[in-house]
């Protein structure tokens, strides 16, 4: 079975442009995301699927220099273009994250990989319910399920949110990775403001040398440089009970 992570990438962003080629530290944001998927040793392919815009293009070439099989479809239809970056790749399970997450723990993505493919589901989250910082989001699932979606949802905001057709279905086996600590679902580590760059940035600069980055790396970050959390907090969302 062939297993690709498949990521959504695009140059428009409303509220940050161009985050996904923004640099932190030695290398861009696509950059850091590529090197994180490749060290998921259980996938087979890193796929980047962005859009078929022009102002995509460098996007497309840096990250096929990163490691990445590059895919480009239609910006708005990201459901359609996991479909067709799958069957590129010939991908029998999927998982998918997004490229603004340079901190996307690659231990977390094999546990959801290993979960999904343990139980037999359709679709397996870590964030159903979150327990896990925003950032660090993934989802795998079949690709029979992901076609499913394809072919019988035409709605626009499922075919923008590729995978709301899936959580929704009732018939799909679904199961979720929890972390074991339910308090790091409100901490947010994705690029989406200005903010959220100086704090990526703070956030690489502060790791050891020798650090892979893991979501435990980065907790113990904050826990010595408590300034660094407060730099993008006014963007953080406390859920009620935390």
């Amino acid at each position: 079975m062939t297993t690709a992570i498949i990521m959504q990438a695009r140059m428009g962003s409303s509220r940050l442009p161009g985050k996904v080629l923004e640099r932190i530290g030695d290398k861009t944001t696509i950059e850091h995301v590529v090197s994180r998927c490749l060290r998921v040793h259980s996938a087979d392919a890193i796929v980047c699927a962005t859009s078929d815009l022009s102002r995509d293009d460098a996007l497309a070439e840096v990250a096929q220099r990163a490691g990445a099989i590059v895919f480009r479809g239609s910006e708005p239809d990201v459901l359609g273009r996991y479909v067709k970056a799958a069957e590129l790749v010939s991908a029998d399970i999927v998982m998918r994250i997004t490229a603004d997450c340079p901190l996307i723990d690659p231990e977390v993505c094999k546990a959801l990989l290993a979960l999904r493919e343990r139980e037999g589901a359709d679709y397996a989250s870590n964030a159903e319910p979150r327990s896990y910082p925003i950032g660090l989001d993934c989802e795998a699932f079949t690709f029979a399920s992901l076609a499913e979606s394809g072919a019988k949802t035409s709605d626009p905001f499922n075919r923008e949110h590729a995978t709301q057709w899936l959580i929704g279905a009732a018939h799909l086996k679904k199961t979720n990775l929890h972390s074991g600590r339910p308090e790091l679902g409100h901490l947010r580590w994705v690029l989406d403001y200005p903010e959220d760059l100086q704090f990526m940035r703070a956030v690489y600069a502060a790791l050891p040398p020798q650090s892979s980055g893991s979501m435990a790396d980065v907790l113990e970050v904050l826990e010595r440089n408590p300034e660094i959390a407060e730099i993008n907090r006014k963007h953080v969302i406390i859920p009620d009970g935390i």
